[in-house]
């Protein structure tokens, strides 16, 4: 019984206090440039994909035609493309963030272009809530829900030939610079 107290204690009390002092006294990796902290990509990946794989929406509600490709087009110019990079020309600063801001428009080490491999309802599904510890933001309280599906089919379609229109706005650059504020 009274090893049993004795790891009670320990585990209640002496642990948590010794945790504390560690996160207190050490220099934790808080900075973008920062290697990450040991299991930091696993304890966030790992709920992330279970939360994901239990909300996300199975269906769009509406199919990807040029009309909704195009609409998406002009959200994700609008609204992404200035972490996420264009169809050509990349995001400046992404490569700054931590993690890096994924570009959408780039083939990965598999061939895959940005997350045209991942359900259009795992996508929505990120627009819509974002990702914490990320820099990914939320949209679902600023864009429609016909804005998010048609941005998440744009993006589900993204390793597919796209009508000319979505093309040429996705190639075309940005029309300012999104580190240097505009001058008023």
């Amino acid at each position: 019984m009274r090893h049993f107290s004795l790891g009670l204690l320990l585990g209640l009390f002496i642990l948590p206090i010794i945790g504390s002092i560690y996160i207190r006294s050490i220099r934790l990796p808080v900075a973008v440039a920062d290697p990450p902290f040991p299991f930091e990509r696993e304890i966030v990946r790992n709920p992330l994909h279970a939360r994901i794989d239990r909300e996300m929406p199975n269906t769009p509600p509406m199919e990807g035609n040029a009309t909704n490709l195009e609409a998406g087009a002009h959200i994700y110019r609008q609204q992404c493309a200035t972490c996420h990079g264009l169809n050509g020309p990349t995001s400046e600063f992404a490569s700054h963030m931590f993690p890096d801001a994924p570009q959408l428009w780039l083939p990965h080490d598999n061939g895959v272009v940005g997350v045209s491999d991942d359900p259009p309802g795992e996508t929505y599904w990120k627009v819509a809530n974002g990702i914490r510890l990320t820099g990914m933001p939320a949209f679902a309280k600023t864009l429609s829900t016909t804005q998010l599906w048609q941005v998440s089919l744009l993006l589900a379609n993204a390793d597919k030939p796209l009508p000319r229109e979505v093309v040429d706005l996705l190639k075309k650059p940005l029309d300012f610079d999104p580190v240097t504020p505009p001058t008023r």
